[in-house]
C-alpha cells in the first residue's frame, strides 16, 4: 500500500469493518477476463460465506479459477470543499483481501453458511425450507490475506 498512514493492520478493526459492511465484492478471473460481482455475505473471522443460484456466470468463473480477490467498505462519505473542486475527497473504511473459494456441500455446513449470511443482516438464526436449500449453492472463501484502509476519519468506524 502506497499510503502507509492510511493502512489498517489491526485484525479486530478489519473484522469490525467486515461486520458492518453490507456488500462484499468478489473479483473473479476466467480466461484472462476479470469479473467483479457484489454479493450478500456472512463472515466468521476465517471465512466469508455467500450463496448463488444453481448455475450462472459466477459459477462459470469459480469453476475456471477458485482464487479470488474481495473488497468491502463501511461508512463511506463524500467530504466536500466549497472552495476547491480538487480538494473533494471521501471518508471511508475498506478491506481488500485474497482467498480461495470452495463449495459447501454437506447439509449441516450449508445450513450453517446460510445462517451466517442471514445473521450478518438480521442478527438471528433461521430455519430454512428444504426445497429452497436445494435451489441454492453455498460457498466459502478462505481469508488468506487481508488489509484495510481508512481515509478522512482516523477514528474507529461507528
Amino acid at each position: 500500500m502506497r499510503r502507509h498512514d492510511k493502512e489498517i493492520r489491526d485484525r479486530e478493526l478489519i473484522d469490525s469493518i467486515l461486520a458492518k459492511a453490507r456488500v462484499l465484492r468478489l473479483g473473479l478471473c476466467k480466461d484472462n477476463r476479470a469479473y467483479i460481482v457484489p454479493v450478500s455475505f456472512g463472515y466468521d473471522g476465517a471465512f466469508l460465506y455467500f450463496h448463488t443460484a444453481r448455475e450462472g456466470l459466477k459459477i462459470d468463473y469459480i469453476r475456471a479459477n477458485p482464487h479470488v480477490c474481495f473488497e468491502a467498505e463501511h461508512d463511506v462519505r463524500v467530504v466536500e470543499n466549497k472552495g476547491d473542486a480538487c480538494l473533494w475527497t471521501q471518508s471511508f473504511y475498506s478491506v481488500i483481501g485474497y482467498g480461495t473459494i470452495e463449495e459447501i456441500t454437506d447439509a449441516a455446513g450449508r445450513v450453517d453458511a446460510l445462517n451466517r449470511i442471514m445473521n450478518h443482516y438480521s442478527g438471528r438464526k433461521w430455519v430454512f425450507d428444504e426445497r429452497r436449500l436445494e435451489m441454492t449453492r453455498l460457498w466459502r472463501v478462505s481469508v488468506d490475506r487481508v488489509t484495510g484502509k481508512r481515509s478522512g476519519d482516523e477514528t474507529a468506524p461507528g
